[in-house]
């Protein structure tokens, strides 16, 4: 029995060694991961807040908590089972798939710039008369969590390529660890920004001085700062639309565009010195916005106008 019990206790501790070691690797390469994933999840971050400008204050939260939700389902049912499926037996498909992703995000950008320089609007907008605020509040955050699906299918594509040599397990806990910190700190982060209002008006009935002119910076500053962030967040589905259909040309063997446009970036970075890689990267970003812009727009005009999808509906 002792001798039994011994053997057991080693049995136990192999695995928990084991187990210690798949944490350990899992929490290196997500890491890494999330690092590389950096870009794309400030661009989500700068997307998220346009789909609770206009709304009341105390629907704010519940909005961007719904839209939170439906990102973790978006990562962890719908993304990391595909992903993972994809990776061993089709690897090939996740080009074209996120390609495809690209052109939406180009698609809705474009959308958004031309409805803002007077072109036709299409769907219900906040400056319609909203006869149903609930219907119009679930079709903002199905919206938001549509936007979303894209940006983390990036998100956990990128991931993917950083741990495709790891195993199994190790994919599956990587893109899990990666797709909920992301969320939470996104989410979070967006939850904090669209309540600084709240938190202005707070500090402005302070007795101190300091806390009240702080509390009145904030509610001066809070609706221009949301405002900015619809307008970043526009840009960013340009950006990261385009750049998404540029990398796959160029994973597809389709180069001159993607190549065009990186020999621009690399003359920029040659011909500007110790500012050159930030100089260098801001103009390969706005290449490729102008490049989503271009691809969104004959979309736009595909659906709108030839095909006649999704007509504006006036009251």
């Amino acid at each position: 029995m002792p001798s039994g019990l011994v053997a057991l206790l080693d049995d136990i501790s192999l695995i928990a060694r084991a187990a210690a070691a798949s944490a350990d690797d899992i929490g290196l390469a997500a890491s890494k991961a999330g690092t590389k994933a950096a870009g794309v999840v400030i661009d989500d971050a700068a997307v998220t807040p346009s789909y609770v400008t206009g709304f009341t204050p105390d629907r704010e939260l519940p909005i961007v908590a719904s839209i939170a939700r439906g990102s973790l389902f978006n990562k962890l049912v719908l993304l990391l089972p595909g992903a993972l499926v994809l990776s061993e037996f089709l690897p090939q498909a996740i080009i074209p798939i996120l390609m495809l992703g690209g052109l939406f995000l180009a698609y809705e950008g474009a959308e958004k710039v031309i409805e803002k320089l007077g072109g036709e609007k299409h769907g219900a907008t906040l400056e319609d008369a909203i006869e149903d605020v609930a219907a119009f509040e679930k079709a903002r955050i199905s919206g938001a969590i549509r936007t979303d699906l894209i940006l983390s299918a990036e998100i956990m594509a990128i991931t993917l390529s950083e741990v495709a040599a790891e195993s199994l397990v190790t994919r599956a806990g990587v893109l899990a660890v990666v797709g909920i910190v992301i969320t939470v700190v996104v989410y979070g982060a967006v939850g904090l920004l669209v309540k600084m209002d709240d938190a202005g008006l707070h500090l402005a009935r302070k007795p101190s001085l300091l806390a009240r002119k702080t509390g009145r910076a904030l509610l001066l500053a809070m609706p221009r700062v949301l405002v900015m962030l619809s307008v970043v967040g526009t840009v960013a589905m340009l950006w990261v639309g385009g750049g998404i259909v540029l990398h796959g040309m160029e994973e597809l063997g389709v180069g001159a565009l993607p190549h065009l446009a990186h020999e621009i970036q690399h003359g920029v970075e040659a011909a500007t010195g110790s500012i050159g890689p930030v100089l260098g990267w801001m103009t390969y970003a706005g290449l490729s916005a102008l490049f989503g812009l271009l691809l969104g727009a004959i979309i736009v005009l595909l659906l709108h106008k030839v095909l006649k999808v999704g007509a504006h509906q006036s009251h």
